[in-house]
């Protein structure tokens, strides 16, 4: 789950996907704006067919917090 996160991250943030960690926050680590990350989930929700509460979602802060929720969604 966290490869293919730090693929679908790399289509919205010039980053190198060797430089994405678990503990790499979003907004203050790999510079989304609140707009990237949103459109980042409607993404996630078409590669993995998982359907992301907004809510819920407001309170991701890191990568491994996004992939821990959406583990938590496939299971």
């Amino acid at each position: 789950m966290f490869d293919q996160l730090t693929e679908i991250i790399t289509n919205y943030v010039e980053v190198d996907k060797e430089d994405i960690k678990p503990e790499s926050r979003f907004m203050e680590d790999l510079g989304f704006t609140s707009f990237d990350f949103m459109s980042m989930l409607g993404e996630i929700e078409d590669e993995l067919d998982v359907e992301i509460v907004q809510e819920e979602a407001a309170d991701i802060r890191t990568v491994q917090e996004a992939v821990d929720y959406l583990e938590r969604l496939k299971a």
